[in-house]
């Protein structure tokens, strides 16, 4: 994450300023094994010859957690059925805190600290709990509350890694799985060519009816901005091939710090789920990837 310092070393190229209850957690690694999903009625125990879903295994110990070799996210840990555990950017791990309730736990189902305990590749210090806003026990590893996914089927699948930018798979340390990004960088699409992409690998956006020059000036606001939140600025340092000149912060109508490339505003969409996604592509004729000189990638001339 950008320093203060380092976002107000951004330049002011566009004639614009720079920018950028749950309870605590105690260690149960060493809790017996439960040995895997083993409640008698709900048809998928530990001798069953039917594999849970995750949905299926809602609410279920995770077992004797695991670490499993993904041949593009590296190792991730799972539960004993081999399904993915998840960490969410919006809750936090100091002090522990799950920030998932309601229907985001029906589509997240919190992994029960109960019962769970760890195999070699992780350190058993690292898992422990936290006290949920129902009184319920949710695992954490390294301080980080843990969840499977329901759209995960079977065992290996990580249909979560990179939903909303905001999910990611655990790795054994209790990271984000997957090599990190920049805060800017540049993919290589199959259809729309070079984008720039955000610190999760999610695309990033320009609006036709904003404005650049003399200043940047962002007209998406209101529901507009719920559904393409702004970028927040980034240091001119940790973008990697992304133009430098007007690669800069400004501060919205609302107070809030937004990024700029070639000093026009940058977003993501709300209906992009997983990095790659391009679904924002072309939206109202007025929304367009971004080039990494900041030119809207395929709009009209």
């Amino acid at each position: 994450m950008a320093t203060a310092a380092a976002v107000l070393a951004l330049t002011t190229a566009c004639g614009q300023e720079n920018g950028a209850q749950s309870t605590g957690s105690q260690n149960v690694g060493a809790t017996t094994a439960a040995g895997g999903y083993t409640d008698p009625g709900n048809g998928y125990g530990a001798d069953s010859t039917t594999a849970p879903s995750a949905a299926a295994a809602a609410g279920q110990s995770a077992g004797q957690l695991a670490v499993a070799e993904d041949a593009k996210l590296g190792k991730i840990v799972t539960d004993s059925a081999g399904f993915t555990l998840y960490r969410f950017d919006q809750d936090t791990a100091s002090p522990p805190k799950s920030s998932c309730d309601g229907d985001c736990a029906t589509t997240w189902p919190p992994v029960p600290a109960d019962g769970a305990s760890v195999a070699s590749g992780i350190d058993r210090s690292l898992l422990g709990e936290v006290t949920r806003s129902d009184g319920t026990k949710q695992l954490t590893v390294a301080g980080w509350p843990m969840y499977r996914y329901v759209k995960d089927t079977k065992a290996g699948d990580t249909n979560g890694q990179g939903v909303k930018g905001t999910w990611f798979a655990t790795a054994p340390t209790g990271k984000k799985a997957g090599t990190a990004l920049p805060g800017l960088s540049v993919r290589n699409d199959p259809k729309l060519g070079q984008i720039v992409v955000d610190k999760n690998g999610m695309t990033v956006y320009r609006f036709m009816k904003d404005k650049a020059w003399p200043k940047s000036v962002s007209n998406c606001t209101g529901a507009c901005i719920e559904k393409w939140p702004a970028v927040a600025p980034v240091a001119a340092n940790d973008a990697k091939g992304v133009q430098k000149k007007g690669l800069m912060g400004f501060t919205r109508p609302d107070g809030t710090k937004q990024m700029t490339v070639n000093c026009w505003p940058i977003y993501t969409f709300s209906g992009d789920t997983a990095p790659g996604d391009t679904n924002g592509q072309g939206v109202g004729g007025t929304w367009y990837a971004v080039a990494p000189d900041g030119k809207p990638v395929g709009a009209p001339k």
